[in-house]
Formats: structure tokens, C-alpha cells, sequence
């Protein structure tokens, strides 16, 4: 499919707020900040949806006005109250109705002339704003003010929009006013009897529906103009995961069967049996590689299912066609773990098998270059530093990404592009909710490992409050004692590596005074070579106790590992906690995790701490946290490049996403250029919701 240039029809949603009317360069500004981009555009100020409403139906009397709520009442100004000159104390105005009931409104700022000239003596005005009692009166702080004539303009319902500071509420509804009057006809983009059926209004209509509530039932989720823009989103992504996928099954595969003899070698080796799940999901993989279709699967499994063996023998399978594999991990310490978990196994198979990463020296990085390019080498781990332009296979077959949603969306196919239609598996240590992998992984298909290798350890979780901390320490010390090996996890700072650097370097030293040269610090800001010779030492057992950031969270393989301690557990989310809980349990011996937390802990993060103790079960933890928290913090799509949603909500749209998924797909078998009339508003949709850019990146991919 060849998207166009961006229909004309489009610019008033994509012009910059600042084209707005009321919008000046400083409030652009603000609402740049608000909108969280630099040159914040009409559509995203319409879809910055209200928080609230404000209900601006005349109280009928003073008495009647409810104490602790928004009211708008009618008086007349009785008596100014001006301070002293000089005094920080504010101006008071006492107004009174017909009734004889008074309110005294309360000014802090310093601009009083205003305020005496807007409110002559004796003369009625309008007043709205939030009435408490002070000191057994009634008084209203910073009133709005009408006069008989201004009050036409007041509207009975307002919406309340999230702001930013220095911005007001009048600013961000008068830009919005602005916004919908020059919101452009669009074509209709949706199914005409799905729209029948669901009564859903156009995309215009929603929008103005949404931006004028009229009373807190119209903020739902489950209101039918909401309904209606989640489901164009969905939509929107649904339709790009497709084009996606479109793009891959265009490009014929190449078959690669494998004849069994590496892959035997291996499995002979393995001191345990593959459980059915990873032999279940092996079968999936090389299915697909046989197939002359290029595969696009996405392996999950929980923390310790063996995904590692199953990757390393469906290279082998690869190997043994006379092809290569490449594994590409989002961090050094994870590709050097598996590095080292595969290369021992691999070459007793008769593979060769390089590291490649940024840190390689120019030598031993020409040295691995030379080996792919010539076909001496059979599989290459590595970082990011895999999909360099300096990198090229002889005949690579297979491209495995690991932790595919640490990386942005469009690295997903940069390794499988280094082969003529290589096969891409892509995998993840987070067991993902059902309803997202359907929404961010729909061009995939799915292979799970839902059970665990014979052997894995249960571990013993017990919620502790901050106070023991002592007790835990003395337990730690006992335990290294008898040469056990910790972890402890510092708090995760929402957003902020430095304070989270910081606390781990503060307890490091608080702990270093109990176990002197014992203690290990790894975070990630951390030179590489340093982080490396911090794992290496605790590995080693020349450090017990290691001090760290979630730096730690996926693939950290240490299995003389045996109690964990998560700081603050009541910041973090149920999928994170289970991801380091993961870290221990994974040799012979008895293992624990304390999650130390300070109280008193919230309703949600109570939960979490329950649920963390009563399961081991990811997939089970992963659906739990969904409804906790959310999808954007589950797949880190802050951090990650996936894209967030700005009108779907998940837990509440769950339903629309499969009737989204099957009109996506009927949509492209009937129409793949998106050339009908349909199809030309669809492009549209896909403009609208800032697919356009991952479609043409994917289809250059």
C-alpha cells in the first residue's frame, strides 16, 4: 500500500495551537507543556479530554447553596472590608441575598481596585466558586464574577480540564471552543451498520459531546461518543498492525528445515528434560521456518520458563540449514548473560558463536564482522549494535529480539532486514495480558511457556514494613553468614533515574557500615565495564550483597542467589515486582523475597502486596496488573516507543478491540490498498491517530 500525502482536508486538526484564538506565543507555551510536545497541534488539544464538570445552575437562596460544593448564587454587595496598607491580609466583600443570608468572598491577590470596581455597593451581581465554612461563616476564596449582562454567557454545564501551571481553566476552554468550530467534515470512516447499531455519532460529534459534559456520567468511559473515538483508535492501530504484517507475508520467506543433528547434540547435553510447553512452542517455530512464509512469532513465557534453550535450538535449527541466527538483546549485561548461558553449550555442538556489542574493541569487532560476512561465524549475540549499517550476513536466517518492547517499535524488523527475508521471533520475560498482546503484538503469532523446568524453587514472599528494617538487615547477616547471596532493590522513582541512582548509592553506603567490602553497586548509569566487574564479582561470590536499581529486573542469572530485598515494593507494579522476585529461586537452594514497603499503604498497592504472595503464576500477575494499573505502565510504553493511547482505555474498551482486530483484517482482504471510498477515509484515520509514520517506517523497514 502506498500512503499519500497528507489530505489538505486534514490541516486545521494538524495547524499548531498557537493558530488558536486567545493563544499567544507565551500560552502556546503552556499548552506545549501541557500537551507534552513541543508545538502541540489542535488534535491533541481535542483529544486532552475534561476531568471533571462544573454544574453553573443558580442556587436559589444562600441557605439552600451546599456547603463544600461549586455554587453559583445571586446577591447583593453589602460591605467592603480593605485591609490596611501594607498588610498581607486579603480584601473581604460580604454580599447578601433577599433572604437577608450572607457569603463573604475572599480576595488574596493584591489587585483590590478591580475587585471594588467590578463590585460597587448595593449593586447585585453573580458569584460562583467552591462555598466552605471558615471559622462558622460562609465564605467563597477568588470568585468568578457576572453582571446581569455577562451572566447570558455563562453556560449551564462546564468542563474542568487537567492544567498545567500558568495555565487556566478559561484558557484551555476557550482554545477548545476554538478547536471545534474549526473541526473540518470528515468522510466517514466506520462500518454504517456498526455505527446503527451501537448509535455511535460521527467523529465530530464525539468530540464536542465529550468537550461539553453534563454531568459526571459523561466523563464514563461507556458513554457512547467515548465508545465511538476509542474504537477509531483501535481501530487506527489494528488497521497499521496489519499493513505490518501485509508488508511481511509480501516478501516471500525462504524454508529452512533443519536435519536434527546440532539441535539433538544439545538437548543430549541439558542436564533436564524440555518441559511440553517449550517443546510445543519449538514445533510453532520451526513450522513457521519451514514454511515459505517469513515468520513473525512472539515467545512469552514467566520468569524461568527456559525461553533461553528454546532460542538457542531454533538457531541450531538454522545452523544446521547451513544458515545463521542472530540474537539481539536491549542491554550488555543481558546479551553477555546469554552470550555466556549459549556460547558453552553451542560450541560443544560443533557452532561458533560471537559477542558483538559497542563496547568490543576495534579488533575483536572486525574479527566478528568478517566472520559474518564470510559465514565463519554461525550465531552472533548482541546489543542495538547488531543492526548498524556495518553489519552483514553471509545468509542470516533467523533474527531473535529480546524483550522486544524495551526497543522501539520500528527496530521490531531492523535485525530480520539483515537477511533476504529472514524469520523474526521476538521475546519477552513480562507474560503480557491477553488483551494487549492482541493490541500491541496483533501481527504476530503467539507461543507460550506456561510451565516451569523441573527443579525451579517456590519462593517464600513476606510483606515487611519499612520499621523492621533492622530485622531484615540481621537477617541478611545470618544468611551471608552461611554464604547466601542477596540482592537489594532500591525504590523506583516515577520517571527519575537520578533519585533512583541516588538511593541506591545512599543504602549501598548505609549498607556497607553492616557488611564492609561485601556489598556491590550496580546501576545504570554505570560504565559498562563497571557494571560488568560488579556482576561478575557478586557472581563470583566475592560480593554477597548487591545493591541496585531495576537495572537488575530481566535476565540477571545468578543461581547461589537467594534472597531478594525490594525496597518501597509499594511503588512498583505486580509484572515488576514478579520480574525481581525472578531473580532468585533458580538454584538447588530454599529462596525468599521480602518486600519491604511504608505504610499506610494505599487500597491498589495492598492488593498488589496480597496477590505477589498468594501467586507465582505471570500470566495470572500480568491480567491482575492490567486492572491495577494500566497498559502503559505494564508494557513501559513511556520508554519504550510503543504507542500509548489517548482515548481507549483497555479495562474498559476491552470488548471493541476484538471488533476492531476482525474489521481491520475483512477491510484489508477485501480492499489492501485501502483504495475505495472506505479505504481513503481509513488513511485519514490513520493520520489522525499518528499511525502514518509507523506504517511508511515498518514498509521501509
Amino acid at each position: 500500500m502506498t500512503l499519500d500525502m497528507r489530505s489538505s482536508l486534514l490541516d486545521p486538526l494538524f495547524a499548531p495551537v498557537a493558530a488558536l484564538p486567545g493563544v499567544g506565543p507565551k500560552t502556546a507555551k503552556l499548552f506545549d507543556r501541557l500537551l507534552g510536545q513541543d508545538g502541540a497541534r489542535t488534535l491533541d488539544l481535542l483529544f486532552h479530554l475534561p476531568c471533571g464538570v462544573v454544574d453553573n445552575r443558580l442556587s436559589p437562596t444562600i441557605r439552600d447553596a451546599p456547603i463544600e460544593s461549586h455554587v453559583v448564587i445571586a446577591a447583593r454587595v453589602a460591605e467592603h472590608r480593605v485591609p490596611k496598607r501594607q498588610s498581607n491580609a486579603p480584601l473581604s466583600v460580604l454580599v447578601e441575598d433577599e433572604a437577608g443570608d450572607d457569603v463573604l468572598l475572599v480576595f488574596f491577590r493584591n489587585n483590590f481596585d478591580w475587585v471594588l470596581r467590578a463590585l460597587p455597593i448595593g449593586e447585585i451581581r453573580w458569584f460562583s466558586g467552591d462555598l466552605k465554612l471558615w471559622n462558622g461563616h460562609r465564605q467563597i476564596v477568588h470568585p468568578r464574577i457576572w453582571d446581569a449582562g455577562a451572566l447570558k454567557q455563562l453556560k449551564e454545564h462546564e468542563p474542568v480540564y487537567g492544567l498545567t501551571e500558568g495555565l487556566h481553566q478559561r484558557a484551555v476552554q476557550k482554545a477548545v471552543e476554538g478547536a471545534l468550530e474549526r473541526l473540518p467534515h470528515l468522510p466517514e470512516w466506520n462500518d454504517s451498520a456498526l455505527l446503527r447499531r451501537e448509535t455511535w455519532p460521527t467523529f465530530a460529534e464525539a468530540l464536542a459531546k465529550l468537550h461539553a459534559p453534563a454531568g459526571a456520567t459523561d466523563l464514563s468511559p461507556d458513554t457512547v461518543a467515548r465508545k465511538r473515538l476509542a474504537y477509531d483508535e483501535l481501530l487506527s492501530q489494528q488497521l497499521a498492525l496489519r499493513l505490518v504484517r501485509a508488508k511481511m507475508r509480501r516478501v516471500r520467506g525462504r524454508p529452512t528445515r533443519g536435519d536434527g543433528r546440532i539441535s539433538t547434540l544439545i538437548e543430549t547435553a541439558l542436564p533436564y528434560s524440555l518441559t511440553n510447553a517449550q517443546r510445543a512452542a519449538l514445533a510453532d517455530i520451526r513450522g513457521d521456518m519451514a514454511d515459505d512464509r517469513r515468520m513473525l512469532r512472539l515467545l512469552q513465557g514467566d520468569v524461568g520458563s527456559g525461553k533461553t534453550i528454546v532460542a538457542l535450538l531454533a538457531m541450531a535449527s538454522a545452523v544446521e540449514a547451513g544458515r545463521q541466527a542472530a540474537l539481539m538483546a536491549p542491554t550488555e549485561i543481558l546479551a553477555r548473560q546469554h552470550f555466556e548461558r549459549i556460547e558453552s553449550l553451542a560450541r560443544a555442538a560443533g557452532m561458533r558463536v560471537a559477542l558483538l556489542t559497542g563496547r568490543d574493541r576495534a579488533t575483536e569487532r572486525r574479527a566478528t564482522l568478517e566472520g559474518l560476512a564470510s559465514g565463519a561465524i554461525d550465531i552472533v549475540i548482541g546489543t542495538h549494535a547488531l543492526v548498524q549499517e556495518s553489519v552483514a550476513f553471509r545468509d542470516l536466517a533467523l533474527a531473535i529480539v529480546d524483550e522486544q518492547h524495551r526497543f522501539g517499535v520500528h527496530q521490531r524488523l531492523a535485525l530480520g532486514d539483515k537477511g533476504e527475508a529472514a524469520d523474526v521471533l521476538v521475546m519477552t520475560a513480562t507474560p503480557i495480558p491477553r488483551t494487549l498482546v492482541l493490541t500491541y503484538f496483533g501481527d504476530m503469532d503467539v507461543s507460550n511457556l506456561t510451565e516451569k523446568p523441573a527443579g525451579r524453587q517456590t519462593i517464600d514472599t513476606r510483606a515487611v514494613p519499612l520499621e523492621r528494617i533492622d530485622d531484615v538487615i540481621a537477617g541478611i547477616r545470618r544468611a551471608v553468614g552461611q554464604g547466601a547471596r542477596a540482592y537489594w532493590v532500591c525504590p523506583l522513582v516515577a520517571e527519575n533515574e537520578e533519585l533512583e541512582i541516588a538511593a541506591a548509592e545512599e543504602r549501598f553506603a548505609d549498607l556497607q557500615q553492616h557488611f564492609g567490602a561485601r556489598v556491590g553497586l550496580v546501576h545504570g548509569q554505570m560504565k559498562g565495564r563497571d557494571k560488568d566487574a560488579a556482576m561478575l564479582a557478586f557472581q563470583r561470590g566475592e560480593t554477597q550483597v548487591l545493591v541496585a536499581t531495576t537495572v537488575i529486573e530481566v535476565g540477571v542469572d545468578v543461581p547461589e542467589a537467594t534472597i531478594i530485598v525490594i525496597e518501597h515494593a509499594e511503588r512498583f507494579g505486580l509484572a515488576q515486582l514478579h520480574q525481581l522476585r525472578g531473580r532468585v529461586g533458580r538454584g538447588a537452594q530454599k529462596s525468599s523475597c521480602v518486600l519491604l514497603y511504608k505504610g499506610p499503604l494505599g487500597e491498589t498497592a495492598r492488593a498488589r502486596l496480597s496477590i505477589l504472595r498468594e501467586s507465582d503464576d505471570g500470566f495470572r500477575l500480568a491480567e491482575e496488573d492490567l486492572k491495577l494499573r494500566g497498559e502503559g505502565e505494564i508494557l513501559g510504553t513511556r520508554q519504550s516507543g510503543l504507542p500509548g493511547f489517548k482515548l481507549a482505555d483497555l479495562s474498559a474498551h476491552g470488548a471493541l478491540l476484538k471488533l476492531a482486530r476482525d474489521d481491520a483484517e475483512a477491510v484489508l482482504q477485501t480492499d489492501e490498498g485501502l483504495m475505495s471510498e472506505r479505504g481513503k477515509a481509513l488513511r485519514l484515520l490513520l493520520y489522525i491517530f499518528g499511525r502514518d509514520e509507523a506504517v511508511r517506517l515498518l514498509r521501509a523497514g
